[in-house]
């Protein structure tokens, strides 16, 4: 558990020089400490929560105060309404970026526009939201802060506003996360999209889908299941980190998807038989041999290192062996 005083010195720190951090964190807790001390010593009835958050409330905004230990001004036009300013601007990118930019591409495939007008109008809009969520949010705070009846500021701040510290384990895995959701969202269009975008064109110029569509009957919405939960589990590994658990579950994961796909492979039912024609990959030849042992090994040898670096994974947060013993 963190107190009061934990949360209020990380949110301090985070924002000084990580030379100067420690003597920084040293010395506000000595004030913090010295000024719950005095108010104890004052008040027979005041507790020791009542006054180290009195004690925090008079010190202020932790970003001010650490802006004002390094001697750093926070201003826009004028150093009144900087935070409120940067923490609203923050939080307007986060959610209306997002939103503009799925609904234009919700607009876009519902029109039936190609995919690169689709991506380019998309990453177009949410630049253009991007300038405009910075360049007025800045404006307004602009006229707020030369206008003559604005003394006070928009909020006021309290301890209940205090972060708490971060996980520096759980920041590790943010890029875990992001590569893999990224990467399983751009497998599962991939998977759509081929048998309806124009993946190869035969003679008579006619779109012909990679996989075989009657694969649509059961499989394909069976490796779209796996994609979702395979999302999932990269969640929960951000949240709660790798455990031998984790790692067991990764290893059936990857057999229910390695093994049916390969069996579809090595049996013919995977491909569209148009498509196969279309490209001229003999089949029946021993020609396709080579080609036919490259693939499995590639993924074979993806699926077992990918089950190995679980369990390496697991080894390593629970300060464990991954040879066994702890």
């Amino acid at each position: 558990m963190t107190t009061l005083t934990d949360r209020y010195v990380w949110a301090a720190a985070r924002s000084v020089p990580e030379a100067q951090r420690d003597e920084f964190d040293r010395e506000l807790r000595e004030r913090i400490g010295d000024a719950v001390d005095a108010r104890l010593a004052a008040s027979d009835g005041t507790t020791a929560t009542d006054a180290e958050r009195a004690a925090l409330v008079d010190l202020g905004d932790p970003a001010a105060l650490a802006a004002t230990y390094v001697d750093r001004p926070l201003q826009l036009i004028g150093p009144r309404y900087f935070l409120t300013w940067w923490r609203l601007l923050k939080m307007l990118l986060v959610i209306v970026v997002p939103i503009a930019a799925a609904g234009v591409l919700l607009g876009q495939i519902i029109s039936g526009a190609n995919l690169g007008e689709m991506i380019g109008t998309t990453i177009t809009t949410a630049l253009a939201v991007v300038v405009h969520l910075g360049f007025w949010t800045t404006v307004v705070f602009a006229m707020l802060e030369r206008s003559a009846g604005a003394a006070m500021p928009l909020a006021t701040w309290t301890p209940e506003q205090l972060p708490q510290p971060r996980d520096d384990a759980r920041a590790g895995r943010l890029g875990d996360l992001i590569a893999s959701v990224v990467f399983l969202a751009l497998f599962a269009a991939a998977i759509v999209w081929q048998q309806f975008g124009v993946v190869w064109l035969d003679g008579e110029r006619q779109a012909i889908p990679v996989l075989d569509p009657d694969l649509w009957s059961l499989w394909i919405p069976y490796f779209l299941g796996l994609i979702v939960l395979e999302v999932v589990f990269a969640v929960v590994i951000y949240l709660r980190g790798w455990s031998w658990t984790m790692a067991g579950l990764n290893v059936l994961l990857n057999i229910a998807f390695t093994v049916p796909a390969l069996w579809l492979f090595l049996s013919g039912q995977l491909l569209d038989p148009a498509f196969v024609e279309a490209v001229g990959w003999p089949w029946s030849d021993d020609a396709s041999t080579p080609v036919v042992a490259v693939i499995l090994v590639v993924v074979i040898g993806v699926t077992v290192w990918d089950i190995v670096d679980g369990f390496l994974k697991a080894a390593r947060s629970r300060g464990g062996s991954a040879l066994g013993g702890y």
